[in-house]
């Protein structure tokens, strides 16, 4: 169903609402990626969530609230990094995990003790919030290691037929997952690089650590997004520093080639064999812009049907972590 993206129509949301409530799963927009949602108080509908994707069982969804207040009721500790976090960042990209309270079911913390939580900022997922008044359950809507969806049609390529609708509101503007940042022990952890850096978070309440975490098949995991191998196109994944002489080389073995080029660099191909062998895209040269179209240009190649994706190398710096972790858990096999 197509949605207006900034002043979503009543009815439309008002009929999402109601397959929310019947315990049917719909996919949304957030400013991240498009979001698989069901009640998060309804476990029949939250299984329906981890059999769509094949998701696994200890792997804990995000929970989206409509506030500060919501998320209030879902945690049994609210410290004042929290409070300070929501006011400067909620609504945002800026996942809390916290210490669960009961009301919440097992089933969507992974039968982890903390839950994860997040404010959306897009006004249809904010409309849909605020028409259902429970919250909503809700990763990305994709089969469970694929690329996230940033359009309606990358997620209905692989959730098509098994879920009640999805809510079309075009291109979602921030291209990548949001940050999750652990306050259920004694020091801030960010367990998720994403669209709010360390930085802006060590602004407003000091200090926090990163960890790097990797769940396993068996524990809950702290977190949405640990898993070594997410995120990734079909397509086999390799970064490079040297792109230009290994897309050559590739080229040259005979593979189908998409390069995401951070630089300009000549590769001289013959494409006269009717199959076009190299896809070059050029990508921005900025961090958040980079970000926004990743997911984009990965499914254009997927759907070109290349075999192999070249992508340079990218800065160390602090604004390109979370990119660096999409890729290195995509580029993972």
């Amino acid at each position: 169903m197509r949605v207006n993206a900034e002043a979503p129509e009543p009815d439309l949301i008002d009929r999402a609402a109601e397959l929310l409530r019947l315990g049917g799963l719909v996919a949304f927009p957030t400013e991240t990626v498009y979001g698989l949602g069901a009640n998060a108080f309804d476990t029949d509908a939250v299984a329906g969530i981890f059999k769509a994707k094949g998701r696994p069982a200890n792997n804990p969804l995000i929970v989206h609230v409509a506030d500060a207040e919501s998320a209030m009721h879902l945690a049994s500790n609210w410290p004042d990094a929290a409070a300070t976090l929501a006011e400067r960042f909620w609504p945002g990209p800026l996942t809390l995990v916290l210490p669960r309270t009961s009301a919440v079911p097992d089933i969507v913390t992974g039968g982890g003790g903390t839950v994860a939580l997040r404010s959306p900022a897009h006004p249809v997922a904010r409309a849909l919030l605020e028409r259902t008044g429970f919250p909503l359950a809700a990763p990305s809507a994709n089969l469970s290691e694929h690329l996230s969806p940033t359009t309606a049609e990358h997620v209905l390529q692989d959730l098509d037929g098994h879920i009640a609708m999805v809510l079309d509101s075009g291109a979602t503007s921030g291209g990548i997952e949001s940050t999750v940042l652990a306050l259920s022990g004694p020091v801030p952890v960010l367990l998720r690089p994403g669209l709010i850096s360390h930085t802006e978070i060590e602004a407003v309440i000091g200090p926090i650590v990163r960890m790097q975490v990797q769940s396993d098949s068996t524990t809950p995991a702290p977190s949405p997004g640990m898993n070594a191998r997410h995120y990734a196109p079909r397509a086999l994944l390799q970064i490079s520093e040297s792109s230009p002489e290994l897309v050559t080389a590739l080229v040259g073995s005979g593979e189908r080639v998409g390069w995401l080029a951070l630089h300009t660099a000549a590769v001289v191909v013959d494409n006269s064999g009717g199959s076009r062998r190299l896809v070059i895209v050029q990508m921005p040269q900025n961090a958040a812009g980079y970000a926004s179209a990743l997911y984009a240009r990965l499914h254009e190649l997927d759907a070109l049907g290349v075999t192999r994706i070249v992508v340079d190398n990218l800065p160390e710096s602090e604004e390109w972590m979370a990119i660096r972790d999409r890729l290195s858990r995509a580029s993972t096999h």
